[in-house]
């Protein structure tokens, strides 16, 4: 099955660390960071788990609820947050499903035979409130995954939400936003009365709180 951008998130019932949960009626009304990686008490995802949990309070700021995956038993994961705790100097309480028959990473798509036949890949994706996949990515094992861009993501999507813009390369919180080219003169004098500088009539920068 491929997923693609805009597609409803799969829904499934499965075992994790805080219990069985129904993917859908456990998400409902949050944004979701459901990343997978490829096995427990392996070094990468030590750090990755660690540094999820150390950015808990900015996910909860963003309504966000990070869940996470790999192929191992729940009995596994919770021996080995242990050590994630231990090691990363921190405190891991989001979910991580126990996926040891690979029903959930076939679904998702997140087992490549050519890099392993039963491991998943560090597979990323965010998904809205209404439970659409908003964005995809995917790292190899040997590569840990850039958190901050997933924050950075995160904040563009809400903020493109929220008001008609786009946001343009590199762009940070607090940085000018694009009005979309869907947006004429007309209506964006009333939707951003602040004004805004046109580079060419299909880019036009504002700023907005």
């Amino acid at each position: 099955m491929t997923l693609r951008i805009g597609d409803t998130a799969p829904n499934f019932t499965i075992d994790t660390t805080q219990g069985s949960i129904k993917f859908h009626d456990w998400a409902k009304g949050s944004w979701v960071f459901f990343f997978s990686h490829p096995a427990d008490y392996t070094p990468v995802c030590t750090t990755e788990m660690g540094r999820t949990a150390q950015l808990a309070p900015e996910f909860e700021k963003r309504n966000v609820k990070p869940l996470g995956l790999s192929t191992d038993t729940v009995e596994a994961h919770k021996g080995w947050i242990n050590d994630v705790n231990d090691t990363q100097n921190t405190v891991l309480e989001f979910p991580i499903v126990a996926d040891k028959d690979l029903e959930v990473a076939q679904l998702y798509d997140m087992i490549h035979p050519n890099e392993s036949a039963t491991a998943t890949v560090r597979s990323v994706f965010i998904i809205d409130p209404n439970q659409k996949i908003r964005l995809i990515m995917t790292y190899p094992m040997t590569v840990g995954r850039n958190f901050n861009e997933i924050i950075r993501v995160i904040d563009a999507l809400q903020t493109t939400d929220r008001d008609e813009v786009a946001c343009p390369a590199d762009w940070m919180p607090g940085d000018s936003v694009i009005i979309r080219p869907t947006v004429s003169d007309e209506d964006a004098k009333e939707k951003f009365p602040q004004g805004w500088k046109t580079i060419r009539p299909y880019l036009r920068l504002t700023d907005i709180k």
